[in-house]
């Protein structure tokens, strides 16, 4: 290519140029040395664009590009030092600088992409003293590149620059991966003293390779192929990079080797990331995760625990960002799955997570002083605090409030449930339908009340059978309190008052089969009944209404056929009402029955709701041994009257 003849800076103004380039490098280590600022990297900032606009005032010459092209790297790096992040819009300065060059040179590219544009630059431009600074500002074009994932365009680029130097340095070995080999094979051009540098291109080389690593790892990751991303992972955390980025490569290597079914090994990187950086946070989450599902819950409570109070250390500060470097890897490295795995909860979701885990493993008092720190936070506006984007570990609000009933419950406290169930039924009365039909097609809600379903067919069933479920749940709970105070009566009235908002959903056919969309709401609504109507029949027993109970328990099981607590309460109801020979059979029809079934229902369907659990083990026939010795003896006598 041509050079272009034309006006020329006067060799003092290069001179001048080159000297306050000098200063603005001089000044800027210096300041990092002392502690600089964000203020003082926008003051340093500003003062590059300033002597930029000054080279360009002139017609593109090629005796100013090289001290033009070093200025404009300078420059660029401090606009993402001063702004903390890669922004897309500075890759136009880029693209200036290079038909600048095109210019210089008799040349225009400005009808080009920017894939287009370097190509014609790195082909067509030979002049030496260009090749240096072409080449640092490559590397800037593939930091931007790859803060916008455009791995692809990252990886021609090098290529370019690698066949530029050498034509056969550019080839990836097989089994290599190509991105992290093209970048590695660049030949980071030499650092001229007359053209000093604020960040320089061997570490800029450095950290393209460790956020080149960590992309891929984390697309590998996302994409479930753990043993590549685990590849990757390991090579970003032996790259470049601060303590803030290593803790958290560390984190998802933890969360990778636990997906790949390694607890262990997965503890080991997330205890690192944690001795890099205490305050990556997220890492204690994913140890208290890990525990969870090795079972060890002490650990996992340990963990939870220092969670929350970390959350709550205002005072404690993350390890900041190497303030030495304007480029650095976290600038590069913005992706969704990143986002997720390093997500900080909220101290109200981790204060949720310790109540739900101690009311799973019967620490009731903890649960119960868990739940209502967490209620209490709800006084303060919990939507303020906590997202609302689905990422947050928080269930729908009643459902908490059922929990912490339940915890109550168990912990005696009955009263306090009956009121906190009060609240749940007040608030979601409203919401429901009068009548909700469930078709087999559920192609539609039918409701009496107009606009009472939310818009949109499935959705709007939906929400309605939520809303029916968290308030026949509360009408449960407080049944069940009602009855462990010996108030029968007012326990028979709310169990009834629960069955009857039940009736709300009129389901055709014993052998219907829900759509997935509503499968888990139908089982929760089931099993509400069946509890209830348990619970109104053993209320009814201690009334001396055996009539009652009996038909209560029959319902149980045109429900749940063969539901071992149902079938035990049903005999007992016969006895008492002394049809004994009736009794006697039922007993000895379940009890063939049920030894190969017991075992098998248990382990079938979707986990309860942890706010029925223990409203299952209540429901439990108490008096097992009892009654079958009594129906063994009744028998006997009557095989010996009949002999």
């Amino acid at each position: 290519m041509k050079r272009r003849r034309g006006t020329e800076p006067e060799p003092g103004c290069l001179r001048a140029w080159a000297a306050h380039n000098r200063a603005l490098v001089g000044r800027w280590t210096t300041a990092r040395c002392g502690g600089e600022t964000r203020q003082v990297r926008r003051k340093q900032r500003d003062e590059f664009r300033e002597l930029l606009l000054s080279i360009r005032e002139l017609p593109a010459a090629l005796p100013a590009l090289p001290l033009e092209l070093t200025v404009l790297y300078n420059s660029l790096l401090f606009t993402v030092g001063a702004s903390d992040s890669a922004i897309k819009e500075e890759a136009e300065g880029i693209r200036q600088g290079l038909l600048r060059v095109l210019e210089a040179c008799g040349a225009c590219g400005e009808d080009l992409g920017t894939e287009e544009l370097w190509q014609k630059v790195l082909q067509e431009v030979t002049v030496e003293e260009l090749q240096a600074p072409l080449h640092r500002l490559g590397a800037l074009q593939a930091a931007w590149w790859l803060a916008a994932c455009q791995l692809g365009n990252v990886a021609g680029l090098f290529r370019l620059l690698s066949t530029a130097e050498d034509p056969g340095r550019a080839h990836c070995r097989e089994g290599q991966n190509e991105l992290l080999s093209v970048i590695k094979a660049w030949r980071v051009p030499p650092e001229e003293a007359s053209l000093p540098l604020v960040q320089s291109a061997k570490e800029l080389k450095e950290i393209l390779c460790t956020a080149a690593a960590f992309l891929q790892g984390l697309q590998e990751l996302e994409a479930g192929n753990f043993p590549t991303a685990l590849s990757l992972l390991q090579e970003a955390a032996g790259g470049f990079c601060s303590k803030k980025i290593l803790a958290q490569i560390y984190t998802c290597l933890g969360c990778c080797t636990q997906r790949m079914g390694k607890p262990q090994t997965a503890l080991q990187h997330l205890k690192r990331a944690l001795r890099v950086d205490f305050q990556c946070l997220p890492a204690l989450s994913h140890v208290a995760a890990v525990y969870h599902e090795l079972g060890e819950t002490d650990a996992e409570m340990q963990a939870l625990t220092l969670l929350y109070e970390a959350l709550g250390n205002n005072s404690s500060a993350a390890a900041s960002s190497s303030p030495y470097f304007l480029m650095q890897t976290e600038l590069l490295v913005h992706t969704p799955v990143l986002t997720s795995l390093l997500r900080h909860h909220h101290p109200s979701e981790v204060k949720y997570l310790l109540a739900h885990r101690c009311l799973q493993d019967g620490r009731v008092a903890d649960a119960v002083e868990h739940y209502l720190d967490f209620l209490s936070v709800l006084q303060e506006g919990l939507q303020q605090q906590v997202p609302l984007d689905g990422s947050s570990v928080l269930p729908r609000i009643p459902e908490v409030f059922l929990e912490a009933a339940s915890a109550l419950e168990q912990a005696g406290r009955h009263q306090d449930a009956i009121a906190l169930c009060e609240e749940v039924i007040s608030r979601t009365t409203d919401l429901i339908p009068w009548v909700l039909q469930v078709e087999e097609r559920l192609e539609q809600l039918e409701c009496s009340l107009p606009g009472a379903g939310l818009a949109g067919g499935l959705l709007s069933q939906k929400e309605s059978l939520c809303c029916l479920a968290w308030r026949a749940a509360g009408y449960l709970h407080q049944g069940w309190a009602w009855a462990k105070l010996g108030e029968s009566k007012q326990a028979v009235t709310q169990f009834s008052r629960c069955l009857s908002d039940l009736l709300c959903v009129q389901l055709h056919g014993s052998g219907i089969k829900w759509t997935e969309n509503l499968q888990a709401e139908a089982e929760v609504l089931q099993k509400i009944r069946l509890l209830s109507l348990i619970g109104r029949g053993t209320q009814f027993l201690e009334l001396g209404r055996h009539k009652e109970a009996l038909l209560d328990f029959q319902h149980c099981l045109q429900i749940s056929p063969g539901d071992p607590a149902a079938a035990s309460f049903l005999v007992q109801a016969l006895w008492k009402l002394n049809r004994k020979q009736e009794a006697a059979a039922q007993w000895q029809k379940f009890s063939q029955g049920s030894s190969g079934k017991d075992g098998q229902q248990e382990g079938q369907g979707r986990p309860l709701p942890l706010y029925l659990v223990s409203y299952v083990e209540q429901a439990m026939f108490p008096h097992s041994e009892p009654l079958a010795r009594s129906i063994q003896d009744y028998l006997g006598e009557a095989a010996q009257d009949t002999s």
